[in-house]
């Protein structure tokens, strides 16, 4: 896709020193920038690349000076960074949501709808009974089951699969080979030792702006739905139970895995291999260190917390200096022991 100085400078409101006319048609760090590609200046530590990138163009802070001439065209913005991040969502839109219409063989059953501008890919699957919005762009080999709803402008990358009866909401971002909707983990024991399958009979509904990392499960409800609310984030490799809920807003890093009909606030962060307890809440605004194990509920919203089991982060921090310090403390017993000093 090419698109002139000109624009991006309208779409990220920022004002051109140069040539305007300029094509771009590819993003660049400022040290790899080609000819035809654009890129950005937020950290003066990169500022020698900025006299010698071959980029066509430079998206510079408002306040920058330059201390030699710049062979680029200059696009000054208030904050250089988030105005390329800017730039950055909307080719990620151009290119994500470019395709349009149907490749063969594809499969859409009875009574079920399509929106306008939808696209599906070779080898894909809808069952019966579903609802798809507008703009929706489904990849080759995902799996739609029965009675599945899903919104406007969401995508599904290749391979995933959303089961039946489950509810995806707009703005969705479903990566490669996430499963919405597997079997929660139910199983009750039987007095002769073996176990019983408990049938899964719920949803999952995914509310609207949730991202869904790559390989990350999300299992549907025993009965009623697992909840993931809207603005979630979930990263690769993410294990969610049944009857789980998760906040708006809140933040989870690749293989932590969560318990069945456990409650987790908004806006919360959840670093990588955390492993959450069944059948507890965490309060709003918590922070969760990578690898910690949280086994009972955190009721006071904003808590650091950390460990294994988790404890407030900064009563974590003071152990692990004492444990590290453990060695120099048992050289200064056994020489105080030797002294006699402690005998009875």
């Amino acid at each position: 896709m090419e698109f002139t100085v000109r624009q991006i400078a309208a779409l990220i409101n920022g004002k051109v020193q140069g040539n305007d006319a300029l094509p771009i048609n590819q993003l660049a760090k400022i040290e790899e920038g080609q000819p035809g590609s654009i890129s950005f200046l937020s950290n003066l530590k990169y500022e020698p690349y900025l006299y010698t990138t071959q980029a066509s163009a430079v998206i510079v802070d408002g306040s920058f000076e330059p201390k030699k001439p710049v062979a680029a065209t200059l696009i000054f913005v208030e904050n250089s960074y988030s105005a390329f991040t800017r730039l950055l969502e909307e080719y990620h839109r151009q290119m994500s949501f470019a395709r349009v219409g149907v490749e063969q063989p594809s499969y859409l059953a009875e009574n079920s709808t399509v929106g306008e501008q939808v696209y599906r890919g070779a080898f894909s699957y809808i069952g019966r009974n579903c609802r798809i919005g507008n703009n929706v762009k489904i990849y080759p080999h995902v799996f739609i089951g029965d009675n599945v709803q899903i919104g406007d402008n969401t995508i599904l990358h290749p391979g995933v699969r959303v089961l039946e009866n489950c509810v995806v909401g707009s703005h969705c971002t479903l990566h490669p080979n996430a499963v919405i909707g597997s079997d929660g983990f139910g199983f009750a024991p039987q007095p002769d030792g073996t176990y019983k399958t408990i049938p899964q009979l719920g949803n999952v509904i995914l509310e609207d702006y949730v991202s869904v990392g790559a390989n990350t499960t999300i299992d549907c409800a025993t009965m009623g739905s697992t909840i993931i609310r809207r603005g979630a984030k979930l990263d690769n490799l993410i294990q969610i139970g049944h009857n789980v809920e998760i906040g708006a807003n809140t933040v989870i890093a690749a293989q932590t895995g969560i318990s069945g009909s456990t409650k987790i606030g908004a806006n919360c962060t959840i670093g990588g291999q955390a492993g959450i307890g069944g059948h507890i809440s965490i309060a709003d605004h918590t922070r969760i260190g990578a690898q910690s194990g949280v086994g009972k509920s955190i009721k006071e919203p904003g808590q650091a917390i950390n460990g294994t089991p988790s404890q407030d982060l900064k009563e974590s921090l003071k152990s692990q200096v004492l444990i590290r310090q453990l060695p120099q403390l048992e050289k200064r017993i056994s020489a105080l022991e030797k002294k006699g000093i402690g005998d009875q």
